[in-house]
């Protein structure tokens, strides 16, 4: 019973990684229910938290200007080069370290880009600009960007209108899936009436903030009950 438990469980684990939750080919009413999902975010995200995503990305461009020496885009490329897998904290950290001469710390792919960026290779052609690493390039070095725009998880969860697990493959390593996910926001930010980037940064916030709090909330009161 024991073993036949632990296979029960590893195959549900297998399953929910294989859940892409966001078909690559959606029909327009899905399409249109990502706006309505992101837009739903947009207007229920706080003044203070549609204000600190406005100014995000121009803070993260005057960051990769100033650790650079001068060179915004080179500082963009970089610290989009060694973003993924990464709090903003270690990925600053280690941005900060490569732009000193120190290239470490990260897998080897995104090692030899941040080399070659180093080298005076540019950053559009190093980086793959269809997906999030090099969107989110695009967005740091040029924070009036009228089309970039990050998808992460949380992004996807925003458009998608659920939290989902860690386990969940969201499937953004599909240029098509991350396009779709991307024109939502931008249709979002049309509608809104602002950048992409900023729809997409106030969004994330909301829902890191809004969620955060929630589950401590519950864990407040699962303590608060026992």
């Amino acid at each position: 019973a024991g073993a036949e438990n632990r296979r029960g469980k590893v195959a549900d684990r297998m399953t929910t990684r294989k859940l892409v939750p966001i078909p690559v080919r959606p029909t327009q009413k899905q399409r249109d229910s990502y706006v309505t999902n992101i837009r739903y975010a947009w207007t229920s995200a706080s003044e203070d938290q549609r204000q600190r995503g406005r100014n995000w990305y121009t803070s993260a461009h005057e960051l990769a200007d100033m650790m650079s020496g001068g060179d915004p885009v080179i500082g963009a490329g970089v610290i989009a080069a060694l973003s993924a897998n990464k709090s903003w904290e270690q990925n600053v950290l280690l941005a900060a370290d490569a732009l000193n001469g120190t290239v470490h710390k990260h897998v080897k792919n995104a090692l030899a880009k941040v080399t070659m960026i180093l080298a005076g290779h540019d950053p559009a052609t190093v980086l793959n600009l269809s997906l999030k690493t090099g969107m989110f390039y695009r967005c740091i070095a040029d924070p009036s960007d009228p089309d970039a725009v990050v998808i992460d998880r949380h992004a996807h969860d925003v458009a998608f209108g659920k939290v989902l697990g860690n386990n969940i493959n969201r499937g953004l390593s599909s240029a098509t899936r991350y396009a779709v996910l991307a024109n939502a926001y931008r249709e979002a930010a049309y509608q809104e009436k602002e950048l992409p980037m900023n729809i997409q940064s106030s969004c994330w916030l909301y829902w890191r903030e809004t969620h955060s709090t929630y589950r401590a909330a519950n864990v407040r009161r699962l303590k608060g009950a026992s």
